[in-house]
């Protein structure tokens, strides 16, 4: 059932495609943040050929969903019913429809999940009910399930512990495109054909989400295209923001905090750090935002080198919100043409931290590029305090964004530089990186061996001072 026109999603697809050959009802749960394109690879992927569809509506009441979920099964089943009066009388009718096809394959897609759970609705209930009364009994019948509301999707049926613990045949992360797959729908679907700098800057704006790429006009320049997207009036990714955590997350205004919070502290927060910032935060329930965070992408946890798990770093790596909080935020007034007016220095000091963290998004590329796939590795950070030994001697305070551990007794420090040319090391940035080395060999007392690598955009400039690296990865490795 795969289509051709789904850019990417080879996995996701295949994962479909085996469940599909199966003769077991399967229930499946698709999950992923606002925009990713859940809805459009169910749907491509089916080529629209469901037994039944339905999609909640965001904050509509019982009644009004029930009515909805009526109407549509009255389309499907060419029946008049009348809307039900609760959730279990509405699974009952989709049973009664369900049991009269006589084919061997019925496939049947909820979408937006969540939003049809309402207070006292008693949704869940009547919907497990329907899946383990009677759902899972029948042979070829697959029930897709998705949701935008990742807390939901993973408190409530993947990870539930009542009536649906253990039922969900299969769970499916739909993450954002990389910066290959953000090319070929640009190419593809967009027919836009920019250079990979420009394809570059535009993933450190917006992503890598598929409905934001799809808002971009061909024709129009590059920097008009982020002016009329964030920046003129009533641009429809300005206001995006509030409803992205909305839609995504039950109890939202804590997940924003996090957020929010994160943004300011580029380095990363501990559990510790961010709970002081959150004026005290309980631990558990923050641990909990934390984790459904890293699902579905908007930050990423990380060791500390030489640390233990309660060490570990949380940075904010989503690229929307990060673009979002340092330009818009609260901001007022601003210039519809803001992106085509800003200064290059802002923009580039911008771009030298979104570029890190779009390289952070592409780990698997760097290890490709550096040969290493098939190696145990560690990804990990490390900084230190400015310190003195007991023999006077001062090592200056230090700071490493992306340590690569490797099984191989080898760590691969990198050094990610975003650069309009090649990247040239000079004598005052050769000497950081010697005295950083050696102050991090001190401290952690590593034996392990030491390669320096460079990611960055046009590669290296030789001179003198390049020797520096023994690796270097460019922006063209990352779009593999």
């Amino acid at each position: 059932m795969a289509s051709n026109d789904i850019i990417g999603r080879t996995y996701e697809q295949h994962i479909l495609q085996n469940i599909c050959k199966e003769r077991e009802a399967r229930l499946v749960a698709i999950y992923g943040r606002r925009r990713v394109g859940k809805t459009y690879l169910v749907r491509r992927f089916f080529n629209e050929q469901f037994d039944f569809f339905f999609t909640g509506s965001f904050e509509a009441p019982a009644k009004v969903q029930l009515s909805l979920f009526q109407a549509a099964l009255n389309a499907y089943a060419g029946t008049g019913k009348a809307a039900p009066k609760n959730w279990f009388e509405a699974f009952d009718n989709l049973k009664a429809y369900l049991a009269g096809i006589t084919k061997r394959d019925v496939i049947v897609f909820l979408d937006e999940l969540p939003w049809m759970e309402t207070p006292k609705s008693n949704f869940l209930t009547a919907f497990s009910y329907f899946w383990n009364s009677w759902a899972s009994t029948r042979e070829g019948l697959k029930l897709i399930v998705c949701g935008s509301a990742t807390s939901w999707m993973l408190d409530k049926i993947i990870g539930d512990k009542g009536g649906l613990y253990g039922r969900s045949s299969r769970s499916i992360y739909l993450a954002p495109f990389n910066l290959h797959e953000t090319e070929a729908f640009l190419r593809q679907r967009k027919g836009i054909a920019w250079n990979r700098y420009k394809v570059l800057e535009l993933y450190m704006i917006m992503g890598g989400i598929p409905y934001y790429l799809d808002m971009l006009e061909k024709g129009l320049p590059f920097d008009t295209n982020i002016d009329n997207l964030f920046f003129r009036q009533g641009a429809p990714l300005r206001t995006e923001y509030e409803f992205l955590f909305r839609s995504l997350f039950k109890s939202s205004a804590i997940y924003r905090k996090v957020v929010e919070a994160m943004a300011a502290k580029g380095t990363g927060l501990t559990l510790k750090e961010l709970k002081h910032e959150l004026g005290g935060s309980d631990s558990g329930a923050l641990s909990k935002v934390l984790d459904n965070l890293c699902k579905c992408d908007f930050i990423r946890k990380y060791s500390a080198y030489g640390k233990k798990e309660r060490g570990s770093i949380y940075q904010l790596t989503d690229l929307y919100s990060l673009f979002y909080l340092k330009f818009i935020g609260n901001r007022t007034g601003q210039d519809a043409h803001f992106w085509s007016n800003l200064k290059d220095a802002t923009r580039s000091a911008w771009a030298g931290y979104a570029f890190e963290k779009a390289c952070l998004h592409h780990i698997d590329q760097i290890r490709r590029k550096l040969g290493i796939s098939g190696v145990l590795t560690n990804t990990c950070s490390w900084s230190s305090a400015r310190h003195t030994d007991k023999d006077g001697t001062i090592w200056p305070g230090a700071q490493i964004d992306l340590l690569l551990c490797r099984g191989d007794h080898v760590i691969d420090v990198c050094e990610m530089k975003y650069s309009q040319s090649a990247f040239a090391l000079t004598r005052e940035y050769d000497e950081h990186l010697r005295e950083r080395m050696a102050t991090f060999a001190h401290l952690t007392h590593t034996t392990d061996a030491i390669r320096h690598v460079l990611v960055t955009t046009y590669g290296l400039k030789q001179n003198m001072y390049s020797e520096r690296f023994d690796h270097v990865v460019t922006m063209e490795d990352l779009f593999v």
